[in-house]
């Protein structure tokens, strides 16, 4: 069994720096201390970290002159990483999210350790009270959170993503600034044979929130949504896909503001250029069916 060397990367827009001081420090409280830690702020300069919170391994830090969004700035961490070439698994934490238990890098490393396959990691979110939001557990429908196990998608919040599964897939798909570029990600994962399990006993803490606090969710769920499949889906699905899709958000969208922002999401998404066309083979639709979520939902 070989052991992979684990970094922690952390994208922050500077607008939580108690947040963060409190993610890097239950990072360095883990058992296992990362090889790495990369800290990039969105657009803004960031304070000292590695002496003032007294962090283990190397400890990079990344200004970035404007916000990449959350993709972008990823993809910023992981050239840095590639850059120094000795790390084999990044673990991608919220700037907002805490790991509460002392064990988690460990257990990431044991996971990746014996399965040479296993693409990516997705952990259990969950608010202080210990509960976890359905629309994070990585199935369809109603679905027991603490039920882990090989899935189709995984959270952005907290995760695993193996530097060799990258090298063939490609990084975060950074046109797309926020929503939808897990799935991007996880679909060209799954298409290329990596597993993407779901870890539950994986805790990060995060606050309860709604991804309708952002001002651009509803623009830029829908834009990215039309691009997703127009880059992912075989062209038979497109049009099953975005319809079953548009059904749901008429009958779940009570804002009229909101469904307006989306309807324009959604022309911008078939306007322009949606990126690389590089279409799942129909036996990654048929084995993501059997696990529970096909494609076309």
């Amino acid at each position: 069994m070989v052991e992979p060397r684990i970094a922690v990367a952390v994208v922050t827009m500077g607008n939580r720096p108690a947040e963060v001081d409190a993610l890097l420090e239950s990072v360095a409280k883990q058992d296992l201390a990362p090889a790495r830690i990369v800290i990039v702020g969105n657009g803004c300069r960031l304070p000292e970290f590695a002496r003032r919170l007294s962090l283990p391994g190397e400890v990079t830090t990344i200004d970035v002159e404007e916000n990449l969004g959350c993709p972008g700035g990823r993809n910023v961490a992981l050239a840095r990483l590639r850059e120094f070439g000795d790390v084999d698994v990044v673990v991608e934490l919220d700037d907002d999210g805490l790991l509460v238990d002392a064990d988690v890098l460990r257990r990431v490393r044991d996971l990746y350790a014996a399965d040479p396959r296993l693409g990516i990691v997705g952990f259990r979110i969950a608010d202080e009270h210990g509960e976890t939001q359905q629309r994070h557990v990585p199935r369809v429908g109603k679905s027991d959170p603490m039920r882990g196990g090989y899935v189709t998608g995984f959270l952005g919040g907290g995760h695993a993503l193996s530097m060799a599964m990258l090298a063939e897939t490609g990084d975060w798909p950074a046109d797309f600034f926020f929503a939808h570029e897990e799935t991007d990600l996880a679909w060209r994962a799954a298409d290329a044979g990596w597993k993407i399990r779901y870890a539950p006993e994986l805790l990060l803490q995060h606050p309860k929130t709604s991804p309708a606090r952002h001002a651009i969710y509803y623009r830029v769920n829908a834009r990215n949504r039309v691009w997703l499949v127009r880059r992912r889906l075989p062209l038979a699905l497109v049009p099953v896909h975005l319809g079953v899709w548009t059904l749901l958000t008429l009958a779940r969208t009570r804002s009229p503001a909101g469904l307006k922002a989306w309807c324009a999401g959604f022309v911008e998404g078939l306007r322009e250029p949606a990126g690389e066309r590089r279409p799942m083979r129909w036996r990654t639709v048929w084995r993501l069916s059997r696990l529970g979520r096909p494609p076309v939902i």
